[in-house]
């Protein structure tokens, strides 16, 4: 199961002072942790957006809060068609606890509902036997550069599979969950014509006219950026499938998910983006 863990983020970009006061700082973020540098030029940050989760018993419901929104529905990011993933989000399994922190639960219990298929365009009924949660500011708070700082607790033990917890990004073009609005724009990151690629990307840069009120001739999408997210497992057990090098768990990513993907030297599916390997099995 793959969902966001207890955290506290805090968000830095250089910007204008106007930005600073824009009302998305959290008021008890220490003073001296609203600015910061750079660790690449030395450029001074100063904080655009924090919380600090520390009032007790907040809801994240649809509605409930101005800067987060807490999922009931299914996970459906499993592939293009939706379904596959094990658990269901709904909004309860998250809230805040006394001594300020965010809390995400996974917990074993039956969800049934009517799901639809935005492929076959067909209702059918589902049913999942883990419920979990996924937390979003999308369509709230949005930012197109910065530093981002979180603090985070990863749940369970590293050594017992079974937990995928992940705070990551994703282009406010899209919605994750929602497989209407990423299919074909996910994880593009393309501004060029290319007359092979246009029919895998719906904001393409050769469209004459882009609806929705984007610039005709520019490509678009909805890229991924994998802050932190891991597998808990065994570290003595079988090595995973169609891996070579092989991985195994635990094992941790932090990954820009970009489209289209490099032309030569690709890895495939399931190996690591290595050089040179000597001793391959044929």
């Amino acid at each position: 199961m793959k969902d966001p863990l207890p955290f506290l983020p805090l968000l830095l970009a250089s910007l204008s002072a106007t930005a600073v006061h824009a009302g998305w700082i959290d008021e008890d973020t220490p003073t001296h942790l609203r600015t910061t540098n750079s660790l690449v030029d030395g450029t001074e940050y100063h904080l655009v957006m924090s919380d600090e989760f520390n009032v007790p018993n907040r809801t994240f419901g649809d509605g409930d809060d101005p800067t987060w929104t807490a999922l009931d529905k299914s996970d459906d990011d499993y592939s293009a068609s939706g379904g596959g993933s094990l658990h269901f989000y709904n909004s309860s399994m998250i809230s805040t606890t006394p001594d300020g922190m965010l809390t995400i639960q996974s917990l074993i219990e039956q969800t049934e509902w009517t799901h639809f298929d935005p492929l076959k365009k067909e209702w059918k009924k589902e049913q999942k036997h883990f419920k979990s949660g996924m937390i979003q500011s999308w369509n709230k708070f949005c930012f197109t550069g910065g530093i981002i700082e979180i603090d985070v607790v990863l749940p369970g033990e590293p050594d017992i599979g079974g937990l995928w917890p992940a705070v990551w990004m994703l282009g406010n073009l899209g919605r994750a969950t929602y497989e209407g609005s990423t299919n074909n724009l996910w994880p593009w990151s393309y501004d060029k014509c290319d007359r092979k690629k246009q029919e895998s990307q719906v904001i393409s840069g050769c469209n004459k006219a882009n609806h929705f009120g984007l610039n005709k001739e520019q490509g678009r999408g909805a890229t991924e950026i994998d802050v932190i997210e891991l597998m808990g497992g065994d570290s003595k057990g079988v090595d995973l499938p169609a891996t070579y090098p092989p991985i195994t768990l635990p094992y941790v990513d932090m990954t820009l998910q970009v489209a289209p993907g490099i032309p030569d030297n690709r890895p495939q599916s399931g190996s690591q983006p290595v050089r040179k390997i000597d001793n391959r099995p044929q």
